[in-house]
């Protein structure tokens, strides 16, 4: 059978598995109350990030590795699912098996990562070996791993994994590449070996030396001398605590990273967990925890009943540790699975690695791949909320979830599953740790382009753009960047004198802001949006009609109807009847409906939302020099006036509702004067305009703003 037909079998329903219930046994009376997982028999357990693997049989006939995440207090079982299939394939491979006290089939030595990754050893018949990583219940890590004999793995903690084989004497250290590739990977010769986060803990040179080398970063970080008598043959790392031993039966501690001092703790075999760690009494038949988080080793205690069995070391094999400041797991005698919690205070929430993606993105521009992948690795489990804000501090997307991991794989869109308008963003991230202890919070900001267009918005930001057309027939687009002037511009010439423009929004459903450009003849041609380029007469464009010449106003207020779309306001120069062609969505305009007659206003300005209710407004400045503003109904209509300045605009012989250009996200005006000074007057999102500023001179060779 073929790894890929291997894979596709793990799609077989998790009916087979028993997963439609949930296993609650209340919560645990005290530290030591073990709650029961009952099974029918366990080939192997591991737990890490509060998330417990064991090989079970299961209702199906057949061996599988079941996953369940199990609550912080160690009392419930949270989800159900698998980590692959466990028993023998036809062609005779199987998942790697070692000699354990449960059968004669032997337990399956398993690791898993605190992220719900697992890993383990797949095995041909004739006994040659591959490494695979599980990452979900459907799907495996795409790492090339050689093909080995006597595999075992080392250490795994979030992303970064350690294991070795005898067959080449190597050890193998390498990153699951979640959502960027991970260039890593390092082979060596098998040491003693522990990965926290991205850092690699190896025997350094001398007794007791240890070196932390930065996968990332690819270098010694850190050199400790631990007071082991001995060149350490297996270390374990957890967070501050770094355990070391110089054998199986030889001299043991923990040495404090933090207090920079050692603590000796009993020899054996042990696992460590986050201040303590457990070891088997085979003697005694107990599982003994030694609590040292306070800088000194108390007294051992018992915590569970486990018999010695005739295998000499059964870490993962009949019990283990979740050294992510969670519990302890082991196989009663009655084969039911039990958690006791250590009872020892973990250290405060924190990050151990991450892999955070870019600050900008580009919803067209992905090829395809419209998601925002993050990760955080924090060291114990934690409730988490993702948050993305726009400009105003308004939030668009959340997102929410549980564990030891936090996995961000944002669509891109909001809460509604709509595109963003296209600007700058805020992330942030807050996780809460689920036993009390600490929070973990970080940010950044994020640049999204290729969502949806802002008012007036020619490019491929929210920014408006001004248009303008010279006497030599060129057409520019004026960008800005955000903060009140224009920086710079492209433009595209052949236009002939008398051409109006009307920098419009999208009509169809590319999130690309068309041009309604009226010839001198009168028709009204439609330009294909092209997110930031300039317009030639010859650009790709559909006629919506002649006859447009007898319009003296064309303007786009933004949406009035209510539908989301830019529509087109158009004055009557005969009669001074406005009216609303509204946009079609199709790339056509709706038959005119009459709103108004405005035969008295000097100029009709569409503004886009002045007052932040989601709607279109216009601007009219009638002859007395008074300025009026008209808010949109999103029913088609608008209200009645409301004045905004008096005495205003006397001066001005072009004046543009051009969008947002300061950044704050209200959209903005600018006015031309007879003396070719642009001025800005930047809105203040409540329906009118801060003073006006200068921020242009010699604008007066434009025939046309717009």
């Amino acid at each position: 059978m073929t790894r890929h037909a291997r894979i596709a079998l793990t799609l077989v329903s998790l009916a087979a598995l028993g997963a439609g219930s949930l296993t609650t046994a209340g919560t645990a009376a005290a530290d030591t109350t073990p709650t029961p997982i009952t099974t029918d028999g366990v080939w192997g357990i591991d737990y890490a990030g509060g998330f417990l693997t064991s090989v079970e049989n299961t209702p199906s006939g057949y061996q599988w590795v079941v996953g369940r995440q199990i609550s912080a207090d160690g009392s419930t079982v949270l989800d159900k699912t698998s980590r692959g299939y466990a028993a023998t394939y036809a062609d005779g491979s199987h998942v790697q098996r070692v000699s354990c006290d449960a059968g004669a089939e032997g337990c399956v030595p398993m690791r898993t990562f605190g992220n719900t990754y697992l890993s383990t050893f797949m095995e041909t018949a004739s006994g040659k070996q591959v490494a695979e990583i599980h990452l979900t219940e459907n799907s495996l890590s795409g790492t090339d791993e050689p093909t080995v004999t006597g595999g075992r793995f080392v250490d795994a903690t979030g992303r970064y994994y350690v294991y070795q084989a005898s067959s080449t004497g190597k050890q193998y250290v390498d990153a699951v590449s979640a959502y960027r590739t991970a260039d890593v990977r390092l082979t060596r010769s098998v040491t003693a070996a522990s990965v926290w986060g991205s850092a690699l803990w190896t025997p350094g040179s001398g007794n007791g030396v240890v070196t932390a080398y930065d996968l990332e970063q690819k270098k010694t970080v850190q050199t400790i001398s631990t007071g082991a008598p001995c060149t350490v043959k297996e270390l374990q790392v957890v967070g501050r605590w770094l355990y070391w031993n110089c054998g199986p039966t030889g001299a043991a501690g923990v040495y404090d990273r933090t207090a920079k001092k050692n603590i000796t703790v009993p020899s054996g075999p042990a696992l460590v967990g986050d201040g303590y760690l457990v070891r088997h009494d085979r003697t005694a038949g107990k599982l003994m925890l030694t609590d040292y988080h306070s800088g000194t080793a108390a007294a051992a205690r018992e915590i569970a009943d486990l018999p010695a069995g005739n295998t000499a070391d059964q870490r993962r094999l009949t019990w283990t540790v979740d050294k992510f400041g969670g519990d302890i797991a082991y196989v009663g005698q009655d084969n039911s699975i039990r958690i006791v919690q250590s009872g020892v205070p973990a250290q405060s929430l924190a990050k151990i690695e991450s892999d955070v993606a870019g600050d900008s993105v580009d919803v067209k521009g992905n090829n395809g791949v419209e998601y925002w992948g993050s990760y955080w690795q924090l060291n114990k489990l934690a409730n988490w909320t993702f948050t993305v804000k726009d400009q105003q501090g308004r939030t668009e997307r959340t997102i929410t979830g549980s564990g030891a991991q936090v996995d961000v794989d944002w669509d891109l869109k909001s809460d509604s599953g709509a595109y963003l308008t296209n600007g700058p963003k805020t992330w942030s991230l807050k996780a809460v740790a689920e036993d009390g202890g600490g929070t973990y919070g970080t940010g950044g900001s994020l640049g999204y382009n290729g969502g949806l267009q802002g008012f007036h918005d020619q490019g491929y930001y929210s920014y408006g753009e001004l248009a303008t057309l010279n006497s030599s027939g060129a057409l520019t687009l004026h960008y800005t960047k955000g903060k009140g002037t224009y920086d710079f511009k492209y433009s595209a010439s052949g236009w002939p004198a008398g051409t109006v423009a009307v920098p419009f929004g999208d009509m169809g459903k590319d999130r690309c802001a068309e041009m309604l450009v009226r010839m001198p003849g009168g028709e009204l041609r439609r330009y294909a949006g092209k997110c930031g380029a300039s317009y030639t007469p010859s650009s790709s464009h559909t006629s919506l009609g002649t006859g447009w010449n007898a319009y003296n106003v064309l303007t786009a207020p933004g949406d009035l109807t209510g539908d989301g779309r830019t529509d087109l306001l158009a004055r009557k120069a005969s009669t001074g009847d406005v009216y609303l062609f509204a946009n079609d969505g199709a790339g056509k305009l709706k038959a005119g409906v009459k709103i108004r007659t405005w035969s008295t206003y000097k100029k009709i300005v569409g503004a886009g939302d002045l007052t932040g209710d989601g709607f279109g407004d216009v601007l009219a400045l009638d002859k007395a020099g008074t300025l009026w503003r008209y808010d949109g109904t999103g029913a088609g209509q608008v209200k009645e006036r409301v004045k905004v300045f008096s005495n205003w605009g006397a001066s001005y012989n072009a004046i543009v509702g051009v969008g947002d250009i300061t950044g704050d996200g209200k959209n903005d005006l600018v006015a031309r004067d007879t003396a070719g000074n642009l001025y800005r007057q930047t809105g203040n999102g409540k329906g009118s305009f801060a003073a006006r500023v200068k921020i242009g001179t010699g604008w007066q060779g434009y025939k046309g703003l717009f």
